[in-house]
């Protein structure tokens, strides 16, 4: 089947071309605002505005057409929110390490992931993660975001006496609280691309404060980010650590979006499995080396591809319609650059709210399963640390289920994964 014919994919799927042509523009309006926010957070390490937008598009592109032309489904695939703030926030910022060797430890758990995937580890690893835990992970990460979006509008701000607090109103907080409405407004009344416009909102709002400044509305794609990791530091033993957490964060955003987003819009095989699971994470795992290379955080499935699925997306011209709508913004950066952190802040803080969504699944009266899966939730944002709260999530579920008696809950896989969240403890 030629790559870009999907006549077969249509017909099997009971779609048309241009049903997946909508499905394609509303899946990419509610990701793109991936283009400012990445950028947003990853220049915080010092790494150029600009160049990271462009790895961003770039990514996006390649990534979300492979997932189209190769695994055939209707998922979009970009750098993860939540494993950027990793890089920024515990890579860089707390371990101290430079932004080439943690690109370069992106490049390497690429790799990782390459080899899980061609030797089936990943699937097998699924389905040793419990479900409950795999919900708060991603609740726990969407707090995390929502936090650091609250601080980066100024809003959220330390205070000795009750470590945190809202800061007093000023112009600026008053400009991030109505971007913050209009977004909400515009999302509750199920606008496409919401969060994008709330962002021109925001930016809008903020220009007579002087905190937008723009350089101009055109400029060739800045590719000084190419090449530019470090792969011999990034394989030291200070490195390690970060090699590992972006194994260990990856993995698991990756397998529940994937499975998520299948089993919502029922994309599965005969045999009960994500349609096309194996080329799926393969092109999952190519988002990832291919984002070291590029230069930008790890490259994940989007859930919210989801809108489009919901639009009536169900092949893979879907991705490839989303996938061309990202390259423009290669010849965009001084109109993106020029939007202040106070602009995507909002959008920080609501997708939070998408990725709360798994969390109503967790039987919460269930308290051998609710505990753990609590304490996974809000350790994420509490400590700071994305790691740290999937450690400890699966540690409390091993050692609660085995208290109670529930021995045939705690898989050998399960045990394994222990093993190595006790060792990335020892190691960090």
């Amino acid at each position: 089947m030629p790559l870009f014919d999907f006549s077969h994919d249509f017909s099997a799927n009971k779609t048309t071309r241009s049903t997946e042509i909508v499905a394609g523009v509303s899946s990419f309006l509610a990701t793109s605002y991936i283009i400012v926010v990445n950028p947003a957070i990853l220049s915080l390490t010092g790494m150029p505005f600009s160049g990271v937008l462009t790895a961003t598009v770039l990514v996006s592109f390649f990534s979300t057409l492979m997932m189209g032309l190769y695994a055939r489904n209707p998922v979009l695939v970009a750098p993860g929110m939540g494993l950027n703030a990793f890089f920024t926030f515990t890579a860089v910022a707390a371990l101290k390490i430079p932004w080439p060797v943690a690109l370069g430890a992106v490049f390497w758990s690429g790799i990782f992931f390459l080899l899980l995937t061609l030797l089936n580890i990943r699937l097998l690893i699924l389905r040793a993660i419990p479900r409950p835990l795999r919900y708060a992970i991603a609740g726990g990460i969407g707090l995390f975001i929502t936090l650091i979006g609250f601080v980066n509008a100024g809003f959220v701000v330390h205070k000795p006496g009750t470590i945190v607090g809202i800061a007093p109103l000023s112009p600026a907080v008053g400009v991030f609280l109505a971007g913050l409405f209009v977004s909400a407004l515009l999302i509750a009344r199920g606008v496409k691309g919401a969060i994008l416009y709330g962002i021109v909102f925001t930016t809008l709002c903020a220009w007579p404060l002087g905190l937008v400044k723009p350089t101009g509305w055109w400029a060739p794609p800045d590719f000084s980010l190419l090449f530019r990791l470090d792969l011999v530091h990034s394989l030291k033993w200070a490195a390690i650590p970060v090699i590992f957490s972006f194994i260990f964060t990856d993995l698991f955003d990756s397998l529940s979006t994937l499975v998520g987003l299948a089993e919502a819009a029922q994309l599965l095989d005969e045999n009960g499995e994500p349609r096309h699971v194996r080329r799926a994470l393969f092109t999952d795992a190519v988002a990832t080396t291919i984002a070291g290379l590029l230069g930008s955080s790890p490259g994940t499935a989007y859930f919210e591809s989801a809108v489009g699925i919901e639009a009536g997306g169900r092949t893979g011209f879907t991705a490839v319609v989303a996938a061309f709508l990202f390259l423009p913004f290669l010849f965009l950066s001084p109109l993106l650059s020029a939007i202040p952190p106070i602009a995507t802040a909002p959008a920080l803080v609501l997708v939070g709210v998408f990725m709360l969504r798994p969390v109503s699944r967790i039987q919460w009266q269930l308290p051998d399963e609710a505990i753990p899966a609590f304490l996974a939730l809000v350790l994420i944002p509490f400590t700071y640390s994305i790691t740290q709260g999937i450690i400890w999530g699966f540690f409390s579920w091993t050692a609660i289920k085995a208290g109670v008696g529930k021995y045939k809950e705690i898989t050998l896989a399960l045990l394994v994964i222990d093993a190595l969240a006790l060792l990335s403890l020892l190691i960090e």
